[in-house]
């Protein structure tokens, strides 16, 4: 086992050397949305990268990525700040979808979640009336999903002595949620979603989630995003309210796992090879937490026969580095 780590670790270090000649990129809260033969990557901006709001990157293969061709500027953005969107600062966590040809971007700003839309992938994203999804109360990393009986969930965080991740039925034409349905997915349980490296109240956030012969699986993080031990495990269930199962093998993907801290907030996606991966961030150093650089690792998917439900894990010695074509 510790010879396996070491391997990890080096190995780790090898491809880590290697990307610095080429630039990494610097994304946090990030999402791969696939379309066609290529990969689009967007996230929460490290540093001073143009002006507040969202930019897109695109790939053929996930290792090297660049600003699209037809992209509104040369930094790819899709949402600008003031521009028909709603938020002052904050711009956090963006996830897109497609429906009926509408491409809609979900998004936290000023702690709220929004949505906006555009006939175009490369945007520009706005409102039609400039304001959040449901401004009750604060909420924020918004996952959509939609059903295979054509229903719309809101996944997304509220601030209760801690975050918590909840779930409530969306309507996508007026863009808000049904209040009577908003429900708590499930509370801190398990040991690894409170180690003490960083001690702070229960945090679970950065929801993804999936529909497999119809049970449900919910892809989250846990602990402070400044916490080393920051993971991603995830809960099954026959409902999108759930009750949940949480995997008694979580955390699935951790620093012990994929040889780096704070490894957390991603996203589930299938590949132009139908293979599964998991885009993440990470800490950008031993001794410093931003800005975060930006992972994705390749997804196994098992078929558990006894429990009838799939089994996830990672492949921890593929992480893939992805780095910014050369000019």
């Amino acid at each position: 086992m510790k010879a396996n780590f070491l391997y990890l670790i080096l190995s780790l270090a090898v491809r880590h050397a290697s990307a610095q000649v080429e630039q990494e990129i610097f994304w946090a809260d990030v999402t791969i949305y696939v379309e066609g033969s290529t990969y689009y990557l967007t996230g929460t901006k490290g540093g001073n990268e143009g002006p507040p709001g969202f930019a897109l990157l695109a790939s053929k293969d996930l290792k090297t990525w660049a600003v699209p061709a037809k992209a509104i500027d040369s930094l790819g953005t899709i949402l600008t700040k003031g521009d028909h969107t709603f938020g002052t600062k904050g711009f956090w966590a963006p996830q897109i979808l497609n429906d009926k040809g509408t491409y809609y971007l979900t998004y936290t700003a000023d702690e709220q979640t929004a949505l906006a839309k555009s006939e175009s992938l490369l945007g520009p994203f706005r409102q039609q009336e400039v304001r959040p999804i449901d401004g009750s109360q604060k909420n924020i990393d918004s996952y959509l999903f939609k059903d295979t009986d054509g229903s719309y969930y809101l996944y997304h965080v509220r601030f209760d002595k801690g975050n918590y991740l909840y779930v409530a039925e969306f309507d996508l034409k007026s863009g808000t949620i049904n209040p009577q349905t908003l429900k708590r997915c499930f509370d801190q349980t398990e040991p690894w979603e409170a180690t003490p490296n960083y001690k702070s109240a229960p945090i679970m956030e950065g929801p993804t989630v999936l529909k497999l012969k119809n049970k449900y699986y919910l892809f989250y993080s846990a602990n402070h995003f400044q916490n080393i031990d920051y993971a991603i495990g995830y809960a099954v269930a026959d409902s999108p309210y759930g009750p949940w199962v949480k995997y008694k093998n979580n955390p699935i993907i951790h620093r012990s796992i994929v040889g780096e801290n704070g490894s957390g907030h991603g996203d589930l996606f299938e590949g132009i090879d139908k293979q599964l991966y998991y885009v993440y961030h990470i800490h950008n150093a031993s001794d410093k937490v931003s800005p975060r650089r930006t992972r994705i690792v390749p997804v196994v998917k098992e078929w558990d026969e006894k429990e009838s439900v799939y089994r996830f894990s990672v492949k921890g010695s593929e992480v893939i580095i992805p780095v910014m074509a050369a000019k």
